[in-house]
């Protein structure tokens, strides 16, 4: 938790997000800003585009943000919390440069950031500082504006509220598969693949490295605990990148025909490395994966993300009010938090670096 000063009130709260496309015409435009430096060949551009064409050039992750938006100011009432939200994006409408426009004309001089991401690592949590930054350099560069100062909330990966929702999906998820396969199925969880260098990089190096993995390993711990599942996976998906750079594995869809070869015939998929179900979760868990499946007996239910629940509201609540009232934080883990480390400092140059090559493409 921070330590600054509580006497100067913000006044604003901004939700930062990756962004994705809401028609065919802003996916080419939309997977270039994403890929935009990091030598992705255009053909991977071709590739990643068909999944969103698959839906209609539209991704969920805008409605979904909306959504959780909708229920964090319905939660910010029922507190009796005055603070506007804004929401803006990484890599599609809204920008977030032109959100933080319009939050300096309504008069926003302190903004807490909730970012939509749980976990350490370049993509997960620097990249979102960079992004803050970004954004206050937009603000410099139109000093009729005046600036905002902004401050980013704490990563939440084993909050008890977000571990709680993950446990529930998960038992709702069990529910749903036939009830003479639901003793023997296998829980898996997976969360987006990052080259293992990536991960090496992620957290500053006092805290040991691999944090991100560390993290993800954790909260599946934790659901898994409060599910009482005695045996799970951790698994990874979304790889993109040159094959011959090592990313963390196994892959989702190879280790599902692993355990079918070994006698399973029904899983819980938890993707617990998404608060919302976009695009990689749709793609790859519910039409990849479920293809893949077809050709095996085995069934497979995934269970929901947290993210439009009443709870993930309650939880941003929380970690508001940890910064605003100095209340204290809950968590169930063990693993460090960035936000409590770094303390809304810029981020040390030995934490999270990015990967020399790509971290991520969307899937």
């Amino acid at each position: 938790m921070s330590d600054a000063p509580l006497d100067r009130p913000f006044d604003a709260i901004l939700v930062l997000s990756f962004g994705g496309p809401e028609k065919k015409e802003d996916v080419r435009p939309f997977l270039e800003n994403v890929t935009r430096g990091r030598g992705i060949p255009p053909e991977r551009l071709d590739e990643v585009g068909e999944h969103y064409y698959h839906f209609g050039g539209r991704s969920p992750l805008n409605d979904l943000n909306r959504e959780i938006i909708a229920n964090l100011e319905k939660k910010l009432a029922e507190h009796g919390i005055d603070l506007p939200v804004y929401f803006g994006n990484r890599n599609w409408h809204p920008m977030v440069e032109d959100t933080v426009e319009r939050m300096a004309r309504d008069g926003v001089t302190r903004a807490l950031v909730f970012a939509t991401s749980a976990w350490a690592g370049y993509s997960g949590c620097r990249q979102y500082h960079e992004d803050i930054a970004r954004a206050q350099e937009h603000l410099a560069s139109k000093p009729e504006l005046g600036s905002i100062e902004m401050e980013k909330l704490r990563g939440f990966h084993d909050h008890p509220l977000m571990i709680g929702e993950f446990a529930r999906a998960v038992e709702e998820a069990r529910a749903k598969l036939p009830a003479e396969r639901r003793d023997g199925a296998r829980l898996v969880f997976t969360a987006h693949s990052i080259p293992n260098s990536a991960d090496d990089a992620s957290g500053p190096a006092s805290l040991g490295g691999n944090l991100y993995s560390r993290q993800v390993n954790e909260a599946a711990g934790l659901i898994a605990e409060q599910v009482g599942a005695g045996e799970y996976d951790v698994v990874w998906q979304s790889r993109s990148g040159p094959p011959q750079v090592p990313w963390l594995e196994p892959d989702v869809v190879d280790h599902i025909e692993a355990i079918w070869d070994d006698g399973v015939d029904a899983a819980i998929v938890c993707p617990v490395g998404f608060i919302s179900d976009h695009i990689e979760v749709v793609w790859d868990l519910d039409s990849e994966l479920q293809d893949e499946m077809d050709a095996h007996d085995i069934i497979i239910e995934r269970a929901a993300t947290p993210g439009p629940t009443e709870a993930f509201s309650e939880m941003i609540v929380e970690l508001i009010r940890e910064r605003t009232e100095g209340a204290e934080p809950r968590r169930l883990g063990r693993e460090p938090l960035l936000g409590s480390a770094c303390d809304g400092k810029p981020c040390a140059v030995d934490c999270c670096s990015p990967a020399k090559r790509p971290s991520h493409a969307p899937a």
